[in-house]
């Protein structure tokens, strides 16, 4: 289950360099409304309604987290950034920009400002055709139909020409030549979230820290000295299970995988919490495990100051969390730099996200997703 939205636009042009202007719509969609994972080809439709100029019509998937009023008033912006101009009585007219949002999931919305799915949707074939490229597995919520039985039902019978091909944006990021990739931070730095949206806009395989099932935890954040040990070893444990488990269902040559940890954080947390003599019997333990383990093809890690670490555990509300105290994220955070200044056979990516905000800020993820494709680049 995906934990963002699905949401389909429908983007007409008729006006102007008609697939510069479609070219355009899309980078922008992309870089400030949502991420764009499918595009459908490229058509060349008649006017509906009016006399003018051919359309060039397509139709696009993207991912978001923003609600579907909050979409709108993005796509809203686009059009007008592109050019638009919006009139009460605009009606059916020649158009340098148009972008519908036809579906929203398959929820049913129906306010003053938005309806959908949009209301017109199943008698367009310049809506209908482009979408069938998507491949999608939506039904109408409220005609309760998939798209096939959607088209062959409509009256509609204008004829949609191929004109070409679109490249949907995450066509451009080769993410998945990398086939594993761990991203690392500390805690609060976000590596579950961003791991789970690449996952879902790349169609990867996930590999998540099952964290808050550890018993120790919340013993460990009340008493450190008494339950580092056990913590730090049931970590261990758990990580060499997971891991062995979860890979093994894959195959580390074909199958893109993403995980929100790396083994080697074991050592790291268990040098900042343990004693010198637990240190060196949990570092012999870690090194036998360690050989075993498969390497990842990139290591990203997602660099936070303390204070943003520190405001980012207080609103996710983790009771067993609100008093780490920020001299020991300090410590933390300055074992991961030591361990990656220590590894010369592992590729690293650090990337200060301590300005960032890549859950609200559509532009944020997409600077993350460019830095690790020029590390692919390179």
């Amino acid at each position: 289950m995906n934990s963002q939205h699905q949401v389909i636009l429908s983007i007409g042009i008729n006006e102007g360099n008609r697939l510069q202007n479609i070219e355009n719509a899309i980078a922008a969609i992309h870089l400030h409304a949502g991420t764009v994972v499918k595009v459908s080809r490229l058509y060349e439709t008649p006017a509906w309604g009016f006399e003018s100029d051919e359309f060039y019509n397509c139709a696009l998937v993207l991912h978001t987290k923003k609600n579907a009023h909050r979409i709108l008033e993005d796509v809203l912006a686009i059009e007008k950034k592109l050019g638009r101009t919006r009139s009460a009585a605009e009606g059916y007219q020649p158009r340098i920009i148009d972008i519908d949002v036809i579906a929203f999931d398959e929820e049913i919305i129906a306010t003053e400002t938005l309806k959908v799915p949009h209301p017109a949707m199943q008698e367009r074939q310049f809506v209908m055709v482009p979408m069938r490229d998507l491949n999608l597995d939506w039904r109408h919520p409220i005609l309760q139909k998939y798209l096939p039985e959607l088209l062959k039902a409509s009256e509609d019978k204008a004829h949609c020409k191929i004109i070409g091909t679109l490249q949907a944006p995450l066509g451009k990021i080769r993410l998945e030549e990398f086939n594993y990739i761990a991203i690392e931070g500390n805690i609060g730095a976000g590596k579950t979230t961003l791991t789970t949206k690449i996952a879902e806009d790349f169609n990867a395989k996930t590999v998540l820290e099952r964290f808050a099932d550890n018993p120790f935890l919340p013993k460990f954040y009340e008493d450190q000295p008494r339950y580092a040990f056990p913590l730090e070893m049931s970590f261990l444990a758990d990580r060499y299970q997971q891991i062995s488990d979860d890979l093994a269902q894959f195959d580390l040559f074909k199958d893109f995988i993403v995980a929100d940890y790396h083994i080697f954080k074991s050592l790291i947390f268990a040098k900042v919490t343990l004693t010198d003599d637990e240190y060196r019997l949990y570092r012999k333990l870690f090194e036998i495990i360690y050989r075993e383990m498969p390497k990842p093809d990139l290591y990203v890690y997602l660099y936070q100051n303390t204070e943003r670490l520190l405001e980012n555990i207080r609103n996710r509300g983790r009771s067993y969390e609100q008093e780490i105290p920020g001299e020991y994220l300090d410590k933390i955070n300055r074992g991961y730099l030591d361990y990656i200044k220590s590894q010369t056979d592992l590729n690293v990516l650090i990337i200060d996200v301590s300005e960032k905000d890549f859950v609200k800020n559509q532009e944020d993820y997409v600077f993350i997703l460019e830095e690790i494709q020029q590390k692919l680049a390179h």
